[in-house]
């Protein structure tokens, strides 16, 4: 019986709201005109916008892929780095100074 009587009073007020709903958009037909109107032109502006983001990542695309670009003045010769001395690592990691303070 409670669930019927909630479900009463679900649908009562969504009839109520669709109805009110009806009643405004009959009254107002020129402010539904420019509704469209304003929802039309908010419409072409986001287009531009995605256009131009669209551009952006173009030209993005472009760079990232970088075949447009020649990067053969920023290549390192290969016969001056014979000259440099190669740094040997140390392996020696003898911890034992570090450890012999702590008691």
């Amino acid at each position: 019986m409670k669930k019927i009587s909630i479900y009463a009073i679900i649908v009562s007020i969504l009839v109520s709201s669709i109805y009110a709903n009806d009643n405004n958009s009959t009254t107002s037909k020129v402010s539904k005109e420019d509704n469209s109107t304003q929802k039309i032109s908010i419409i072409k502006s986001e287009v531009q916008k995605q256009m131009e983001r669209e551009k952006k990542y173009e030209k993005e695309r472009m760079f990232y892929q970088g075949k447009d670009y020649n990067l053969s003045s920023v290549e390192v010769n290969k016969e001056s780095l014979k000259h440099i001395k190669a740094i040997e690592p140390e392996y020696d990691f003898d911890m034992d100074d570090v450890y012999s303070d702590i008691q």
